[in-house]
């Protein structure tokens, strides 16, 4: 069953980050008026309610959530990806070279301006600002009048995530673990919001252990999930696929 998604989409109540005990991930000062001014440019230029579908009775909607593991080389599952209603994929993930194992379609892309790509006018932006500097940045990128614009998706699919997302995923689902989560377990969280039926590929470590990416080549051995509870997200999904709430293929 889905969940209401809107409560998570802006515009809701506008939260500033310190005060509200979000991630201090960047040192700043809580500016209210600084915030709101930022806020409002944004949305002058990008729709404030995005189309998001309701619920039907008539057919489920099958959701795709496509980690970047590297467990995906040699799964042979594009096709099965490419079948799915909704494909959600995030941060750098890209298609081009390993469409056999991660299919080609792309209706949805997470991306934080740290991870930005450019993406194809049919697929739909899905922003996650924990910071007054993501707007910023996603203001000049749509801004025609700005020196630095730049587009990178169409501006009238853009979904801009609440930044309580971040929190309620944090404490609700990871119980505080890790310093925050990882931008795929909120992805799929978000996914419960939007589809019927979630299937997740992509996730978890490789065959050796490693939290590596399937399109870049691995030079850390070592290489973990950082501050994200890596482990604990994945025996999450575990979890939920023992009960038939999801299904996590493996690759």
């Amino acid at each position: 069953m889905r969940y209401r998604l809107r409560f998570f989409l802006f515009p809701v109540t506008l939260l500033c980050f310190a005060a509200a005990g979000l991630f201090r991930l960047q040192a700043s000062k809580c500016n209210y008026t600084s915030y709101n001014e930022t806020l409002d440019r944004v949305f002058r230029i990008i729709p404030p309610f995005p189309n998001v579908a309701a619920p039907g009775p008539y057919r489920c909607k099958m959701c795709a959530i496509v980690g970047n593991s590297r467990n995906l080389l040699g799964s042979h599952y594009g096709s099965l990806i490419d079948s799915h209603d909704i494909v959600i994929r995030m941060n750098r993930g890209r298609v081009k070279s390993y469409e056999e194992d991660v299919g080609s379609r792309t209706t949805h892309h997470i991306l934080y301006p740290e991870s930005a790509v450019n993406l194809e006018n049919t697929t739909h932006l899905v922003f996650f600002p924990f910071k007054i500097r993501d707007f910023e940045w996603l203001f000049k990128k749509f801004d025609s009048k700005s020196p630095k614009s730049k587009t990178i998706a169409n501006k009238d699919l853009v979904m801009i995530v609440n930044p309580a997302f971040m929190k309620y995923v944090h404490q609700e689902w990871l119980a505080r673990k890790g310093h925050w989560a990882s931008t795929g377990f909120m992805t799929f969280v978000l996914s419960l919001y939007m589809c019927d039926q979630v299937n997740v590929f992509g996730f978890g470590a490789d065959s050796d252990g490693n939290w590596s990416h399937y399109f870049e080549k691995l030079r850390n051995k070592r290489l973990k999930t950082g501050l994200h509870p890596g482990k604990h997200e994945y025996d999450l999904f575990q979890k939920l696929h023992n009960k038939k709430k999801i299904q996590l293929f493996k690759g």
